[in-house]
C-alpha cells in the first residue's frame, strides 16, 4: 500500500477510492477469525473506558450468534485493521442490537414491512488507524453494501454522541431519539438514522468509493447454503405504505 506521505495532495474523495482498492474485507466465519475480532473488540472497548479489563480479553455477545448477522473485518496487508457487524431487520428477523435498545423507534417500521440495516461494533487497530485517516470511511462503507444488497429501507448507525457528525456527514443521518445505555457498554449511544432509497445517489455521486458490483455484494452478503430459520412470530407484522422515521421534538 502507498505511503501517507504518496496520498498527500490528493482529493479527500480520490483517497478513498484509492484506499479502498487496497483493502480486502473478509467476512468473519472462522473461530480463529472470530477470536481475533473479539480481542479487537476488547482492546478498542477497553482503550476509549467503555468497558472494564477482563481476564477474557475478548468481547462478544448474544448477537453474533444470530441467525440474521454478518460480521467482517478489514485487512490491510494481511492484517487485521478494522471489523464491523451488520445485523438486516425484517419482519422475517426482527432482531438486533438497535430494534431491542430502541423498540419504541424501530419496531414499528419492522411491523409495517421494512427492511433496517443496523450495523455495529465499529472498531479500528489503534496504530493502524493513525497511518490511514480513511479507514473509518472504509469500514462502516459495508453497512452501506447491505443496504444496498437487502433493499433496505432504513439505514441505522448505534453511535456515542460526539461521533454524530461523521454520519451525518457520510451517510446524510440524523438523531431519531434521546440517546441512549446500550447493554454491557459505558456511554449513552445515540440512534442515527436515514431513508436509504431516498439518499443513495447523493452519497455515491459524493462519495464514488461507495460504489459496488453485484460480485462483490454476493461475495460479502449472499449464502445461500445457510438455512435462516423464520422468525416472524416474534412481532405481528401488518403491511403498511413506507414513511420515514420521524425525528422526535427537540432534533
Amino acid at each position: 500500500m502507498g505511503s501517507v506521505a504518496a496520498r498527500v495532495g490528493k482529493p479527500f474523495s480520490e483517497r478513498l477510492s484509492d484506499f479502498a482498492e487496497t483493502v480486502r474485507y473478509r467476512r468473519i466465519e472462522s473461530e480463529a477469525d472470530r477470536e481475533a475480532v473479539f480481542r479487537l473488540r476488547y482492546e478498542a472497548y477497553v482503550r476509549e473506558g467503555t468497558i472494564p479489563i477482563s481476564f477474557e480479553k475478548r468481547f462478544a455477545d448474544k448477537y453474533d450468534e444470530m441467525p440474521n448477522v454478518w460480521i467482517f473485518g478489514a485487512y490491510i496487508d494481511g492484517e487485521l485493521a478494522s471489523s464491523i457487524r451488520v445485523h438486516v431487520a425484517s419482519p422475517e428477523h426482527p432482531t438486533s442490537p438497535s430494534v431491542d435498545v430502541f423498540p419504541d423507534v424501530l419496531r414499528p417500521e419492522i411491523e409495517r414491512g421494512h427492511t433496517i440495516v443496523d450495523p455495529t461494533r465499529f472498531v479500528t487497530h489503534p496504530v493502524i488507524a493513525k497511518g490511514y485517516p480513511e479507514l473509518p470511511y472504509i469500514t462502516v462503507r459495508l453497512g452501506f453494501l447491505a443496504s444496498e444488497h437487502f433493499g433496505a429501507d432504513l439505514g441505522l448507525a448505534s453511535v456515542r454522541v460526539e461521533h454524530q457528525a461523521f454520519y451525518k456527514r457520510l451517510f446524510l443521518m440524523n438523531p431519531l431519539c434521546e440517546p441512549r445505555s446500550f447493554p454491557n457498554l459505558a456511554p449513552l449511544f445515540s440512534l442515527m438514522g436515514v431513508n436509504y432509497p431516498s439518499v443513495k445517489e447523493r452519497i455515491v455521486q459524493r462519495y464514488p468509493f461507495m460504489l459496488s458490483t453485484q460480485a462483490e455484494l454476493e461475495e460479502l452478503y449472499g449464502r445461500v447454503d445457510r438455512d435462516l430459520p423464520d422468525l416472524s412470530s416474534v412481532i405481528p407484522l401488518p403491511m403498511e405504505p413506507w414513511a420515514p422515521v420521524e425525528l422526535r421534538a427537540g432534533q
